[in-house]
């Protein structure tokens, strides 16, 4: 998807945070719609199928977790949550309920743009389900054989180390929270596994990232969870891989 013409719905109860918006979108070729009610939002969200919300929180009517949580029933439309609120609960909530990414107001219009910029390149891929491999950086992983390399040198993970790496994969880009990831490779099991999951990240940094200690692929997000990088800086073909039988 370009990003020139790409329908953006701006929510927000402020007058002046849309017009903001809607200026600096359209000067950078961005089709704008808005809204100013969590009901109107999910009115233009049926009617005009945008590619990109950004959704405030605190909305009159409406609140904005709950247009989040029903747009999320039916639509994968990336969600960028602009929002006041900064309590951790906040954060994990919207993600939780399906938010793309977090920016806290007040906001620099250059932030905003570059994370819309994010989202709307992740939505252009075709998901990792129906692709047979993928390469982000120096690493490929080949679904169908199950096959990991990082710099065309193969390397071996353990069942859960693979399941990890391929549920951040497949939302690359994204901020999953931890209780998110915890879901999907652990399941119902999942409310055990919090240390799991910490000590299986760290396992898998030491054998896909050039310095475990400074991550360029799988990346901390405090207080919230992990975001696979799909945009990592370029690596040495120096870099040497660990590998564990």
């Amino acid at each position: 998807m370009n990003k020139h013409g790409a329908r953006i719905l701006v929510v927000d109860d402020e007058k002046e945070i849309i017009r903001a918006l809607s200026r600096s979108l359209s000067a950078h070729g961005y089709a704008v719609f808005t809204a100013r009610t969590g009901e109107e939002a999910l009115k233009t969200v049926a009617q005009q199928r945008p590619d990109l919300l950004l959704l405030d929180l605190v909305l009159p009517g409406i609140s904005g977790l709950d247009v989040c949580r029903q747009i999320r029933e039916d639509s994968n439309v990336p969600i960028i949550v602009l929002s006041v609120k900064e309590a951790e609960r906040d954060k994990v909530e919207a993600f939780d309920l399906g938010a793309d990414d977090y920016v806290q107001k007040p906001f620099g219009m250059n932030e905003v743009l570059a994370r819309i910029r994010v989202a709307l390149r992740h939505v252009a891929r075709t998901r990792v389900g129906t692709e047979p491999q993928i390469q982000v950086g120096p690493l490929r992983v080949d679904f169908a054989q199950r096959l990991v390399q990082l710099n065309e040198q193969t390397i071996t993970l353990t069942p859960t180390e693979y399941d990890l790496l391929k549920a951040l994969l497949i939302h690359r880009g994204k901020v999953l929270t931890r209780q998110m990831l915890l879901q999907e490779v652990w399941g119902t099991s999942a409310d055990t596994r919090v240390h799991s999951l910490h000590v299986y990240v760290a396992h898998l940094r030491q054998k896909i990232e050039r310095d475990p200690f400074h991550p360029r692929l799988i990346l901390t997000i405090p207080g919230v969870g992990y975001r696979f990088n799909d945009d990592p800086p370029e690596e040495s073909s120096a870099h040497k891989t660990l590998s564990t039988s």
